[in-house]
């Protein structure tokens, strides 16, 4: 459940998947069993009579080569087929779920099935769902650990290149994970029994007699021995910094509108793949779908000012003749035919289709400003550009992920007479992510979460991997995953 500003509960979409699948497979293959039973292709005690079925199958094809069947029989054969295949996706979706660790759902979508008493593949499936069910344990919701990212480098060479006089090169090294990096982390954690969990997940939302609303922790259920985690990605906007240092250009979407990444290549080509954390995440946990609790993905954490997802979104790009960065400046003499509503567009569609791929988004503030330094007229100004500029494009969020490592407060309650947290509590916000190394890191206001996160970049996996702290081998060896393209990575100051 999320609380926006309206305070509107919104029921979570594996839910309603499923509830709304039920009265589909009840209407379409209620019917088909029914019509299998009538054709015989069920026997007495619900198995298929494989034998009968297959016959009858041999004896219409080689018929249908003699001669056209009648049409009611061509209408019926034509029924049955369509009625198979859609059998087929239901009990399909029904083995997905069940390896998301929804065992309700998938036995819920077998039970609403009419006559699935008498039909042996379906009991079958019903007995396997409970006993993954009984398999399960609540998650210990202050031991679920929270990662996060930045862009992923997908050239070493070009991002790293130099860094001994080159600030950006520099901060590439330190604050980044290269692509083959994060293919291994992922894997070596999936292998440790860690699942992505949503940071909704975690949290349950009531209310008291007095119709006020709390917070508590959620209800997670996995097989013994996983681990729940939190993962997310700031930043996901391709800054014109990026430019020219091994970066993706963007997110778009390919043929069968997924979300996907163009990269331009040292040679100036464009091409597309899986070059950053959303196709790459997306891949796997299709591949391995118990990598994932229910489909959860991760969050992405956006700020505003260069726009978002590699899109030039952000009005101040209107301004030609105002105070411009040379990089926005730069950017719009490059794109004469720059068209900030084609942007917006573009933006909308991949946003869209990252939700509905399961990615939740955050405010990572649009200028990036430190929120303890800033002033409560600079936050102000801040959260009214991003809700201009941004929130249109993504939709509402109730989530903050607070930039350069700072916070409102210190760990536990926040201070109810800081006007910042009143503020931001007051937009919506009702879930506060800063940077923390410890392992776990979760409280629970009245009505609000706070989370910390650790991050998993290139300081902190260099310096695991040199033995010189020791802050991820819950997670993964950082010895084993350190691309070996990454120099060796200076002081942060």
């Amino acid at each position: 459940m999320k609380i926006h500003r309206k305070q509107n509960i919104e029921l979570k979409k594996p839910a309603v998947l499923a509830a709304g699948a039920s009265i589909v497979f009840i209407l379409l293959i209620s019917g088909w069993m029914g019509f299998r039973r009538q054709r015989g292709s069920v026997s007495v005690n619900g198995g298929m009579d494989t034998e009968t079925s297959l016959g009858d199958a041999g004896r219409d094809t080689e018929q249908g080569r003699r001669e056209e069947k009648p049409e009611n029989q061509k209408d019926a054969g034509e029924e049955e087929e369509t009625l198979a295949v859609q059998y087929q996706e239901v009990t399909a979706q029904a083995d997905r779920l069940s390896l998301s660790y929804d065992y309700e759902g998938a036995a819920a979508l077998i039970r609403g099935i009419e006559g699935y008493e008498g039909d042996k593949e379906l009991k079958e499936k019903l007995a396997s769902y409970e006993k993954g069910m009984e398999s399960c344990e609540p998650v210990n919701i202050q031991e679920v650990t929270h990662v996060f990212y930045h862009s992923l480098v997908v050239d070493p060479q070009r991002a790293f290149a130099n860094q001994d006089r080159n600030p950006q090169a520099a901060g590439n090294n330190q604050w980044m994970t290269t692509v083959s990096e994060f293919k291994k982390i992922i894997q070596e954690m999936y292998d440790r029994g860690y699942v992505i969990v949503g940071i909704h997940d975690i949290l349950k939302v009531s209310a008291d007699e007095n119709g006020n609303t709390f917070f508590e922790p959620g209800e997670i259920m996995l097989p013994k021995g996983k681990k729940a985690y939190v993962l997310s990605q700031d930043d996901l906007s391709y800054y014109h910094c990026y430019d020219n240092y091994g970066y993706a250009a963007k997110m778009i979407l390919d043929e069968e509108g997924k979300p996907t990444c163009e990269y331009i290549t040292p040679d100036g080509e464009k091409v597309t793949g899986d070059y950053d954390i959303v196709p790459i995440l997306d891949k796997f946990i299709e591949e391995h779908p118990d990598a994932s609790y229910r489909g959860a993905k991760g969050i992405i954490a956006l700020t505003g000012y260069n726009g978002i997802l590699g899109y030039r979104t952000d009005k101040s790009y209107l301004n030609v003749d105002g105070n411009l960065d040379d990089d926005k400046r730069q950017w719009l003499l490059d794109n004469p035919d720059f068209d900030i509503e084609k942007e917006r567009e573009q933006a909308k569609k991949v946003a869209d289709a990252l939700k509905e791929d399961g990615w939740e988004f955050a405010s990572h503030t649009w200028g990036h400003i430190k929120i303890r330094d800033a002033s409560f007229s600079r936050l102000m100004r801040d959260t009214q550009k991003w809700r201009e500029n941004v929130e249109p494009l993504v939709g509402n969020t109730d989530v903050i992920v607070f930039a350069h490592g700072q916070d409102l407060g210190d760990w536990g309650n926040y201070d109810e007479n800081n006007e910042k947290f009143q503020f931001l509590k007051g937009e919506g916000y009702h879930i506060f992510c800063n940077v923390d190394q410890g392992q776990y890191r979760v409280y629970f206001g009245r009505d609000y979460l706070r989370q910390g996160r650790r991050d998993l970049d290139g300081y902190r996996i260099y310096r695991n991997a040199e033995g010189k702290e020791d802050s991820v081998s819950d997670l993964f060896d950082a010895k084993e995953i350190i691309d070996p393209l990454r120099p060796p990575v200076p002081p942060l100051w």
